[in-house]
């Protein structure tokens, strides 16, 4: 650890945790290269975790559709950490003033009943298929916690788990098979509304032509990086529809076919 990765782990946990709108990391402390940025990841997610921020559970990965590369200018997928305190069950009340500009994706995620070792890298759509036990609809929370988002590069979005603020889990889904899991997501159409007015829909293919893609990138990104995907790990495969920034007492609601609904309140104190 540099005192420079030092530097930049303290700014960026210090504007997290207290809720300061964040302007970004000087020249000299900002990470140079992607693979930078994961390591300053992985130093900012056990500073957080230090932090009563719970325990890792798994991961958000962003950028794997159209709408949403569009919207942040970004092409490939990137990753963030998701901890424990951010997970919540549908009908969960969030406090607004725990965010500083807090929003909804509408995303499909997978729980793992089986290890994705890293030693056994690279994976392929039947590998992760088969490592697979559950499916959920899900709102990810997320919160735009710096002065102005568009100014800043990829890199220092990673290093801040790439917006992600937590998870809204719909109820477990256990009715498909590893044969067939990767076509009935795709297949899956979903869509999103605010104070009963949708804001945007979407269908499975969108990302990246087979959600399980998302979770085969991720799986081979940690892999590079040593890093296995325990059994239990959950993750978040993109959204379907363009991020929502939201306003205090917004009620939003997402369904997925045969997944279900997901709720969220923001409350307004």
């Amino acid at each position: 650890m540099t005192p420079q990765f030092e530097e930049a782990t303290r700014r960026i946990v210090t504007a997290r945790t207290g809720r300061t709108p964040f302007a970004g990391l000087p020249s000299g402390l900002q990470p140079r290269s992607e693979s930078a940025a994961y390591d300053l990841q992985d130093m900012v997610r056990d500073q957080l975790i230090g932090a009563g921020y719970g325990r890792l559970v798994g991961y958000k990965v962003g950028c794997t559709t159209p709408v949403m590369q569009r919207y942040l200018n970004i092409d490939h997928p990137c990753a963030g950490n998701m901890l424990s305190r951010g997970l919540s069950r549908s009908g969960a009340v969030l406090p607004f003033k725990d965010f500083v500009q807090p929003g909804i994706e509408c995303e499909i995620a997978v729980e793992l009943w089986q290890p994705l070792e890293a030693t056994k890298a690279p994976f392929d759509l039947p590998t992760v298929a088969a490592a697979v036990g559950a499916v959920f609809a899900a709102i990810e929370v997320v919160d735009d916690r710096y002065v102005h988002w568009r100014s800043l590069d990829a890199q220092t979005l990673i290093a801040d788990d790439f917006f992600h603020a937590g998870l809204i889990l719909g109820q477990r889904q256990t009715h498909w098979t590893a044969a067939t899991l990767g076509a009935d997501l795709s297949a899956l159409k979903g869509a999103a509304w605010v104070n009963g007015v949708e804001v945007g829909r979407g269908q499975g293919a969108d990302i990246m032509g087979n959600p399980l893609e998302a979770l085969v990138w991720l799986a081979n990104h940690c892999a590079r990086r040593g890093v296995s995907l325990p059994k239990g790990t959950l993750v978040s495969l993109g959204s379907l529809i363009q991020t929502h920034w939201l306003q205090p007492g917004d009620a939003a609601e997402i369904e997925i076919e045969r997944l279900g609904t997901v709720k969220l309140t923001y409350a307004r104190a």
